[in-house]
């Protein structure tokens, strides 16, 4: 029996465990893959407070250690559904496992929205990438393209500015949407071209890898094939709390509809991190919503079990 199951081990799950442990309680974390959810995709973290520099995998490997040296403990599945018992709740994974605690504090994350062409999953991995640190040394030299247009999208080309031999921002709003900061960075780059206002229709592929990209503008109506080896895609991200619906209202996009108090209508049952409805979704709030679901999840069992 555990006083707290988290679910989901990103930066607001692992803050979660972290203040559970120091509050005297057995905390255990279920995580799918890999712990650190979206933030070790970044390779250049400077906006958290009192870092001036780090990648995202190395925050996620302190935070892992930092919880294990407290005494929380660490469960590789996929939950797929919570049981409410009353006074106590059942977190059943996909492996068939079941755990028993006494509070759950939901923290699942988002996952990468895809563009929504035909063969587009056969092409993961080939020739379609959602993270340039991890994958941008395979196009070394080469051309690129990023879809999107926002804070993420411009990340990923500052960053493959730096490998390839021209990266090419396809955006389809009329303008970038990113911070200033990273639109100035790029402006000042040589190898990278904006193309506003248009989508993209299909997936050009020869030999089964990706060629290039057949575009559309939304302005002209203009078609045209821009050739490249690699698309990094950067269109948003999905959450994935479907299966926990029976226990936290869901909003009209997915995310948990609570507030920053981070409660759901099941007592005994909180929500933190990118999965809920924020306005900001950033990494100094993600842990601020894990502070905060543990210590209201601590409260709940000394008050009212």
């Amino acid at each position: 029996m555990y006083d707290i199951i988290i679910i989901g081990g990103g930066p607001a799950g692992m803050t979660a465990a972290l203040y559970a442990q120091r509050n005297g309680k057995k905390a255990l974390v279920i995580e799918r893959s890999g712990f650190g959810g979206q933030i070790t995709h970044s390779p250049k973290v400077e906006n958290y407070p009192g870092t001036l520099q780090m990648s995202g995998n190395e925050f996620a490997d302190k935070m892992l250690d930092q919880i294990l040296a407290q005494g929380a403990e660490i469960e590789l599945e996929n939950a797929v559904a919570v049981e409410d018992l009353g006074e106590t709740k059942v977190v059943r994974t996909e492996e068939g496992g079941a755990f028993e605690g006494r509070a759950v504090v939901i923290a699942t994350g988002v996952r990468h929205r895809m563009l929504g062409l035909p063969g587009e999953d056969a092409l993961v991995g080939e020739g379609i990438s959602f993270c340039a640190v991890c994958d941008g040394d395979f196009y070394s030299g080469q051309r690129v393209c990023v879809a999107g247009g926002g804070n993420s999208a411009l990340q990923e080309a500052v960053l493959l500015s730096e490998k390839c031999s021209e990266v090419v921002i396809l955006q389809d709003l009329p303008a970038l949407t990113g911070e200033q900061k990273l639109r100035d960075a790029l402006a000042a780059k040589g190898n990278v071209r904006v193309v506003c206002d248009t989508k993209i229709d299909a997936l050009v592929t020869g030999d089964g890898a990706l060629r290039g990209v057949a575009i559309e503008s939304r302005t002209t109506g203009e078609k045209r094939v821009v050739d490249c080896d690699g698309l990094f895609v950067a269109i948003g991200l999905i959450p994935e709390n479907g299966p926990f619906e029976a226990l936290a209202e869901l909003n009209d996009w997915g995310y948990f509809a609570s507030g920053e108090d981070c409660l759901t209508r099941t007592p005994g049952v909180y929500v933190a991190g990118d999965c809920r409805g924020k306005g900001v979704r950033q990494l100094t709030t993600a842990v601020a919503d894990g502070a905060t679901a543990a210590l209201a999840a601590c409260r709940y069992i000394d008050t009212e079990l």
